[in-house]
């Protein structure tokens, strides 16, 4: 397994990637669905595109063999580090890529010398808090609610909040 900075060249894989771990009848096969709460997209090349220019931000690929797993989004906010675009493919949730994924995320803050890594998580997504949780994130601040101003985002099938979980770094 390598971990590793995506490239421009990776998008369409990466897009690709992310929505069958998130929407769809591929999303089933793994415990991160959000095809009951949410339509449509979970993300589009454009979007990802944007995420991989956008200053202080890094992508993280993980490949086994030749194929992509799973990756994760990091964008640096003075001393926190946003976490985002978590995903790991359906049929392979659940045997430990994952955790790989989230301690390389929190090296990469440790590098960037951030005492704080943070993310924003669906509050109905009580098994994925729990995961997070188990992980030594927790909950701060008040539910937000989510606000819906790019449909590449994907489409509520009902109101929606956001709760915000983060971990402090040694």
């Amino acid at each position: 397994m390598i971990i590793a900075p995506a490239t421009l060249a990776d998008i369409p894989a990466l897009n690709q990637l992310v929505n069958s771990a998130y929407r769809g009848d591929s999303s089933r096969q793994g415990w991160t669905t959000e095809a009951d709460i949410l339509d449509g997209t979970r993300t589009d090349e454009a979007a990802i595109s944007e995420f991989m220019r956008e200053p202080g931000s890094v992508i993280l690929k993980v490949i086994e063999e030749t194929r992509l797993i799973g990756c994760v989004r990091l964008v640096k906010h003075g001393p926190k580090l946003y976490l985002g675009m978590f995903a790991v493919a359906p049929g392979l949730q659940n045997q430990g890529t994952g955790k790989k994924i989230l301690l390389a995320a929190e090296e990469e803050a440790r590098k960037q010398d951030c005492s704080t890594i943070f993310m924003t998580v669906i509050s109905v997504r009580a098994e994925l808090i729990a995961w997070y949780q188990r992980n030594d994130y927790q909950q701060v601040g008040d539910p937000m609610p989510m606000v819906f101003d790019n449909p590449s985002g994907g489409i509520p099938k009902t109101d929606l909040y956001f709760i915000t979980l983060e971990k402090k770094l040694n």
